[in-house]
């Protein structure tokens, strides 16, 4: 099994910027990939981004491109979602997921591993 344990989340005003982090551990020598979703109240869970380290690289939903970025430190089994330039409608909890196989065709399938979520906050 794999845990996932995000953190960061926090109140910010409209234009800031937040880093979201999430610490991987267990079994987590099969992971490929690890991404980031989001569910805002009343809204189903929607796809952010993901990193995939087998060589595909990184994707990101159109609504954040630009503005989020995920990086990973893979001395700490960490990944991160650096958030800049939010807007009210990114408020949402934040989940970790993590997946032992991925396609860039299909980003938002195959994780198998989520977190509890952060909640990000972003109101004036």
């Amino acid at each position: 099994q794999v845990q996932l344990v995000e953190s960061g989340g926090g109140l910010v005003q409209p234009g800031g910027s937040l880093r979201l982090s999430c610490a991987a551990s267990g079994r987590t020598f099969n992971i490929v990939v690890m991404g980031w979703f989001r569910q805002a109240p009343g809204k189903e869970r929607e796809f952010v981004g993901a990193f995939s380290w087998t060589g595909i690289g990184r994707k990101y939903a159109d609504s954040v491109k630009g503005r989020f970025d995920i990086s990973r430190d893979n001395t700490k089994n960490t990944v991160y979602l650096q958030m800049n330039n939010l807007k009210p409608e990114d408020t949402a909890v934040y989940y970790c997921a993590a997946g032992e196989r991925w396609s860039p065709l299909r980003p938002s399938d195959f994780f198998d591993y989520w977190g509890q979520g952060t909640q990000v906050t972003v109101s004036a």
